[in-house]
């Protein structure tokens, strides 16, 4: 840090800090506890996205830098104006997204404040880590360690700031970035074990999670050594997408061929993925295979599921390790790769293209006829985002996507109401790219307020609202066990219409022709959100429909 010949107070000294160390865009609702460091950051060059709701805001930078990959910041509030954020923020904690949270707090002792909480209490409690601006002399080097851990550890961290402290004069000074870590390599011993399985495997298959973003190259090489298939989990699809030997999605989101062709498999490597039940079907997809577990932290390994070997280190480090060896090895081997194989891959790869009868009824449109009519319509660059509830799978497997920049699943909390703010986050980091959104009703009505965000930002975005009148994850579950369902049903909502009142373009869809306005809108300036209110038969999707009749999870409301 170099001293300069002036003063600031410290909420400018710290948004300027975080500024020179690499800030990329800032959202956030203002309040008196976090105004100042506010117009720090966008005084010096941060770009800023004002939000109608803290837990917007939250939501919108983790899906910003998932998709950008740059670090951003959220401004809060304190007290109530980051309990609002915690759903966001538990939901970035738990996809170790590295994104930085500044808050107000309430002045040391201040305990009669109606803002006053424990805050570093609530931080960690959803799974973010709690720092905070100790006193004017180390506050700049508190915003520089929290910023630090945000990125060197992947961590979502909150930092603290008192509004006494805010208040007071410090040298300003000019910060540097943190210095870039190189990433972890195995083990030799884990290097040979990994060998050895791979040149005897006749059936591998590699997949690759959000940890392996930034890894294709080297998976890819090693899948071609191995004679491996590839094949993604929700969280890092679209990483091998123009891959002929490569599946799109694992786990709950797969196609049957696709579920098939994994559960084969006589040996599974996953890189930086989770091994969860939504990923393995509950262990389905993996009783065959010899499983191992590549991962740069420790504590990720077997937190989900037994594995047969795991390695500690960075994805592409211990893919390149690996193949480079498995070549010398086994030169010319082809494993899994045969031209039958090739065929049923092509095959299996995407729900769009799995034959199925469209069921509409009067005044009701098919949600996958719908779908796969839409992904045919749009243009590929896009970056597509599913929310929770009953319809995610629509959304979630049959819109194809560009690459792994083009995919957004906020649902590691299995929260609904995430989706809009997630789309208007990545449409942010990605203006080359069209954001879509699939959400259910219940889950829009919940995070609506956020249009207002995406037309100040001139978004072009498209959101399909599947609209079954419900929160219809529990009508299907809990239909047949009682008839008590009317808790979670609601009176019929002109949702096209409330678009319109945001500014936005709206169009009711019973039919399947009722779409053709779509085309017209994306022909056009694509200036505005487009709104779809899809008047959907209220039946299962197909992912909860197979859960209940094999027990194997889906996803649910929350």
């Amino acid at each position: 840090m170099t001293n300069t010949p002036h003063t600031v107070t410290v909420a400018e000294a710290i948004g300027r800090a975080l500024a020179d160390l690499g800030a990329a865009h800032v959202f956030g609702v203002t309040g008196s506890g976090n105004f100042h460091v506010t117009n720090a950051l966008v005084d010096a060059g941060v770009p800023f996205t004002k939000t109608r709701h803290e837990m917007g805001a939250t939501t919108m930078a983790d899906s910003y830098t998932r998709v950008s990959g740059r670090p951003s910041i959220v401004s809060l509030h304190q007290g109530c104006g980051l309990t609002n954020a915690m759903t966001g923020i538990a939901e970035a904690a738990k996809c170790h997204t590295p994104i930085l949270v500044v808050t107000g707090d309430t002045a040391a002792g201040d305990v009669t404040s109606n803002f006053h909480i424990d805050q570093d209490a609530a931080v960690a409690s959803v799974g973010a880590v709690p720092m905070r601006i100790h006193s004017a002399r180390t506050a700049v080097q508190d915003a520089t360690d929290a910023f630090t851990t945000a990125l060197r550890h992947r961590r979502t961290v909150v930092l603290s700031m008192p509004v006494d402290i805010q208040d007071e004069l410090v040298d300003a000074v000019t910060v540097r970035p943190p210095a870039p870590v190189s990433a972890p390599g195995a083990s030799p011993a884990a290097i040979d074990q990994l060998v050895n399985l791979l040149a005897d495997a006749e059936r591998p298959v590699l997949v690759g999670g959000r940890g392996a973003r930034g890894a294709r190259a080297e998976i890819e090489a090693l899948a071609d050594a191995a004679g491996a298939l590839l094949v993604t989990s929700a969280a890092g699809r679209g990483l091998f997408v123009g891959n002929e030997w490569a599946l799109d999605v694992m786990g709950g989101f797969a196609t049957e061929p696709a579920a098939e062709l994994i559960r084969d498999a006589d040996v599974i490597v996953a890189f930086g993925a989770a091994l969860n039940k939504w990923t393995t079907r509950d262990g389905d997809l993996l009783t065959a295979a010899t499983v191992v577990h590549v991962d740069d932290q420790p504590d990720a390994i077997e937190l989900h599921q037994s594995v047969n070997l795991g390695v500690i280190g960075d994805a592409a480090v211990v893919a390149d390790a690996v193949g480079r060896r498995l070549r010398e090895r086994a030169p010319g081997k082809t494993g899994y790769r045969s031209p039958g194989t090739a065929e049923r891959v092509r095959t299996a790869r995407y729900w769009s293209e799995q034959p199925f009868t469209p069921h509409p009824s009067d005044g009701f449109v098919d949600p996958q006829e719908l779908t796969n009519t839409l992904d045919a319509m749009l243009p590929i660059e896009r970056v597509v985002v599913p929310d929770g509830g009953n319809v995610n799978c629509y959304a979630g497997a049959h819109l194809r996507v560009p690459d792994e920049a083009g995919y957004v699943i906020p649902l590691s909390f299995q929260a609904i109401g995430m989706g809009l703010a997630a789309a208007v986050g990545a449409g942010i980091a990605r203006r080359d790219r069209l954001p879509v959104l699939g959400t259910g009703d219940g889950a829009f009505m919940m995070s609506l307020v956020e249009l207002d965000t995406a037309v100040r930002e001139g978004l072009g975005m498209l959101v399909i609202v599947y609209n079954d009148s419900a929160y219809g994850a529990e009508i299907n579950l809990f239909d047949g066990v009682t008839d008590k369902l009317d808790i979670a049903r609601f009176p019929e909502t002109d949702i096209a219409a409330i678009a319109r009142g945001f500014g936005c373009e709206g169009v009711t869809v019973r039919h399947i022709d009722d779409i053709a306005p779509v085309a017209e809108w994306l022909a056009g300036p694509r200036d505005r959100p487009l709104v779809i209110d899809a008047k959907i038969t209220g039946v299962p999707s197909w992912l909860m429909a197979r859960g209940r009749a094999t027990r194997t999870p889906g996803v649910t409301a929350h």
